[in-house]
């Protein structure tokens, strides 16, 4: 009967795991030196088998001869010898054993068929043979475990506790060691500020002495100076009981630029908002008449907004702009003379809608209150996040006065609070965009500027001053020193971009004065004005007859013959001019025009016109009642 070469090699022993940390693929380990009186048979696990390395003969056990003679399954010194045989298990590498094994072997796998009738005929001597083998291997165990832990192989969850408690002290420590040594500094910063605090102090309290009896001078510049300053006193914006409330603050964040409250004088009269004191100017129809009689309009004046309004309406893209170049909407090219900016949308957009609010029209009432909702919205939505206007340069600071002028009104007259942050935004682009040296604008921000510009510009903030918004006294101090630089005749005229005396710039610098708070007596307006009524209006320069008009209107309205001369000839000519041909009926086109002619076409004339003829509700006198105590605060 053949014998089961397995009932000999396991003995209930299983092969030891690695231990943790120890590499399990390093190779075979060279073999423990057997004891002593270790049978010459059991050869350690790993070593080549007997069969291959010596004679069967040498190679048996002692036991040997109690095996038949010439059997094939005698098991020393045969190929399947449980000692060196290849498919022992755990035979072919030797791993390091693992710390449990010692202390309690594991259970003994029960076998999967019964056992051999051979191992169950094993002899006395043969069992004592197999239990002196197991205790061999657990012998090996033990002190091959006894020398992994002489060289600190120890498992790592013994020294895991002791790792952790170390860990934690040396993070203690460390804490404790940095708040130690940042207390020193702080004391010592606080020395020195409080030591820099007491210098400053001291300073500061010498200053007044040295400032003490300032000579005055007899210059006519500090004059002029003086009496302009002393416009923007802060008796001008006490304030005063009116019926109305103030409107209402929507929540936003912008930057906070200018003075905390507005005016609330007579001068909110000019903008003829249609709620607030004194504002009846753009109201009902009603009150509109009446100042048209007052002022010296006509029927047939109105009559003559009333189709140009008309005029733009059917001129109106369907995303709310309009264009210089109206022929590329539903005009379909029927009006001829188009401007050359076909490229400065937001600036034709303002400038067309001017004249509906200039007429009381907004987007809350009125006949055009739909096309006035449409222009406002492409304003907005088409406005840069800084409020820049400028339509990536191509309406330059030109378009961005004129659509700022057009959003401030329109907030003015409503107070809707969706067109609270736009305006401020629009007049935040200004003060960014003023040229720092010289106070002034031009086509691009920050530019050294020049009056045509600059009258956009403070046109736009006068409005949205108006309008309860908030306004940069640098800003105005800016404007005041631009003027001062291109002023002439002691600021009776102005030039371009250096003191000078032509007549456009000149109606402008005068307007500025007026707005920026000179009083209706001084020398030098009076004489400006003067210079202007003697020359007249001029439809060949509408630029000029626009500005004009409303120096004439502020200064000698309505009652006054210079007014009352100027108002019959301009009013005249403006209607008698208007066309009244198909298409462009309602329109205006002025040949040879001036500079704004060519370049905002049969638009930009149009609109000047009509505001022109609006004179009379439009803007208030400044100086009736002394409205003049809302200039700008400096």
């Amino acid at each position: 009967m053949a014998t089961d070469s397995s009932s000999g090699s396991n003995l209930g022993l299983p092969m030891p795991d690695p231990v943790v940390g120890q590499p399990a693929s390093v190779g075979p380990a060279k073999p423990a030196s057997p004891p002593a009186n270790a049978p010459p048979g059991n050869a350690p696990a790993g070593a080549a088998p007997a069969a291959k390395t010596s004679k069967p003969e040498s190679a048996q056990p002692a036991g040997s001869k109690d095996q038949p003679a010439g059997s094939k399954d005698q098991p020393a010194g045969a190929k399947d010898q449980p000692a060196g045989a290849k498919d022992q298990p755990g035979a072919t590498k030797e791993t390091a054993p693992n710390v449990n094994i010692a202390a309690s072997p594991p259970k003994q796998k029960k076998a999967k068929s019964q056992p051999s009738e051979a191992a169950s005929q094993q002899s006395p001597r043969a069992a004592k043979s197999s239990e002196a083998k197991q205790d061999q291997r657990r012998s090996r165990a033990l002190e091959e475990l006894e020398e992994l832990d002489k060289v600190g192989a120890v498992p790592v969850r013994i020294m895991a506790p002791a790792v952790m408690i170390s860990l934690i002290l040396h993070m203690l420590i460390v804490v404790i060691a940095g708040l130690l040594a940042t207390q020193t500094p702080v004391q010592a910063n606080l020395r020195v500020l409080v030591a820099n605090v007491s210098d400053g102090v001291e300073s500061v309290e010498d200053i007044p002495e040295m400032q003490v009896d300032a000579p005055e001078t007899d210059s006519e510049v500090t004059d002029m100076a003086t009496e302009a300053i002393s416009t923007f006193s802060a008796e001008s914006f006490a304030a005063t009981d009116i019926p109305d409330e103030p409107p209402p603050m929507a929540s936003m964040e912008l930057a906070d630029i200018g003075i905390a409250t507005a005016p609330r004088g007579d001068l909110l009269k000019e903008m003829g908002s249609i709620t607030g004191t004194g504002v009846k100017g753009r109201g009902d129809a009603k009150s509109r008449a009446t100042l048209v009689k007052q002022n010296g309009g006509t029927d047939a004046s109105e009559a003559a907004v009333a189709a140009a309004l008309k005029w733009f309406s059917e001129h109106q893209n369907g995303d709310g702009s309009w264009n210089f170049d109206h022929r590329v909407g539903p005009c379909e090219g029927r009006c001829g003379d188009p401007g050359e900016k076909s490229k400065a949308s937001l600036a034709a957009t303002g400038m067309a809608l001017l004249p509906f609010l200039g007429a009381g029209q907004t987007h809350k009432q009125g006949k055009y209150k739909k096309q006035v909702e449409g222009a406002l919205y492409y304003l907005t939505t088409n406005m840069e996040t800084s409020g820049d206007m400028t339509d990536h340069g191509n309406g330059a600071m030109y378009g961005h006065g004129i659509a700022s002028i057009a959003l401030c009104e329109a907030y003015a007259m409503t107070h809707d609070k969706q067109l609270q942050a736009p305006a401020q935004a629009a007049l935040n682009f200004i003060a960014d965009a003023q040229d720092p040296v010289g106070g002034g604008w031009r086509y691009k921000p920050r530019q050294a500027g020049d009056t045509s510009v600059v009258g956009w510009q403070i046109m736009a903030l006068k409005s949205g001053h108006l309008g309860f918004l908030t306004i940069d006294p640098r800003t105005i101090k800016g404007a005041t020193k631009f003027l001062n630089a291109v002023q002439a005749d002691g600021g009776a005229q102005y030039g371009y971009d250096r003191p000078g005396a032509g007549l456009a710039t000149s109606a402008v610098g005068l307007l500025c004065r007026m707005y920026l708070g000179w009083e209706h007596d001084k020398p030098e307006l009076e004489r400006g004005t003067l210079i202007l009524a003697k020359h007249g209006p001029a439809l060949g320069n509408i630029y000029y007859s626009y500005y004009a008009t409303q120096v004439l209107h502020q200064f000698d309205g309505p009652d006054g013959p210079l007014w009352k001369a100027w108002n019959t000839k301009m009013r005249d000519s403006l209607v008698a001019s208007q066309s009244k041909k198909g298409h462009e009926t309602g329109s205006w086109f002025f040949k040879p025009g001036d500079s704004g002619s060519s370049a905002g076409g049969r638009l930009y004339c149009t609109s000047m016109a009509t505001m022109t003829l609006e004179i009379y509700y439009r803007y208030m006198p400044i100086y009736q009642q002394k409205s003049a105590e809302s200039p700008f605060e400096e």
